[in-house]
């Protein structure tokens, strides 16, 4: 039987983005939250939590108000957005 070529790596643009989106309710308001595995992101984002780089391809959260309509989304470290109420964000 022959043996067949190995399929080239379609590159991280290519794969699906792996998400999943929820909504979470805490003393500091009511959040649509999105985790995002960062395989395909190639931006890098500023966490609003610790004034950070989050570079390009790591996972991390994206959350906004659960009244807005998604255009004031935010990108945190996952970390960040699970202490937020310990720690605000900072300007």
């Amino acid at each position: 039987m022959p043996r067949r070529k190995p399929r080239p790596d379609p590159g991280p643009a290519a794969r699906p983005l792996r998400e999943s989106q929820s909504y979470e309710a805490g003393p500091d308001g009511e959040w649509n939250v999105r985790r995002l595995t960062g395989a395909a992101t190639g931006k890098t984002y500023r966490c609003p939590g610790c004034q950070q780089e989050i570079p390009a391809a790591l996972p991390h959260v994206v959350a906004w108000p659960a009244a807005g309509d998604g255009e004031d989304r935010r990108h945190w470290h996952t970390a960040c957005w699970s202490a937020r109420e310990r720690r605000r964000p900072r300007s």
